[in-house]
């Protein structure tokens, strides 16, 4: 799935987030900015970890947060999170997070394309 250029309102830079909760919340309040999702996806992706766990945590210090495709899904979307302080997720390896990266998907056979296609940031937006 393609995406145009991230929005300003899909990042949000050096946030302060107390919890892992609070982290995923802020990427899905930044999916909703965008118009991509609803309040309920942010709760379906805070679901997904406390139901299968810390698995959203990729790599060191990155969390890939998600749920799958559902009425409250409005439109492919991805926002990008850094923490002003890394928060634990729980991850015996991965832990502490300081990105959380957040995906919206209309369908779930769909991916994010590494092309030239793939969503760039156009600008360092001043927050």
């Amino acid at each position: 799935m393609p995406l145009d250029a991230l929005a300003d309102e899909a990042v949000a830079l050096r946030h302060s987030a107390a919890s892992w909760r609070e982290a995923v919340l802020e990427a899905g309040r930044a999916l909703e900015r965008t118009g991509a999702v609803e309040a309920a996806y942010s709760r379906r992706m805070i679901e997904q970890v406390d139901v299968l766990g810390p698995y959203i945590v990729i790599a060191p210090g990155l969390a890939l947060a998600h749920a799958r495709p559902g009425h409250d899904v409005l439109a492919d979307g991805l926002s990008v999170v850094t923490l002003a302080e890394p928060v634990p997720f729980g991850h015996s390896t991965n832990d502490p997070v300081s990105v959380v990266i957040g995906i919206a998907a209309t369908q779930s056979h769909g991916h994010l394309a590494s092309s030239p296609d793939s969503p760039t940031c156009s600008a360092a937006p001043t927050r």
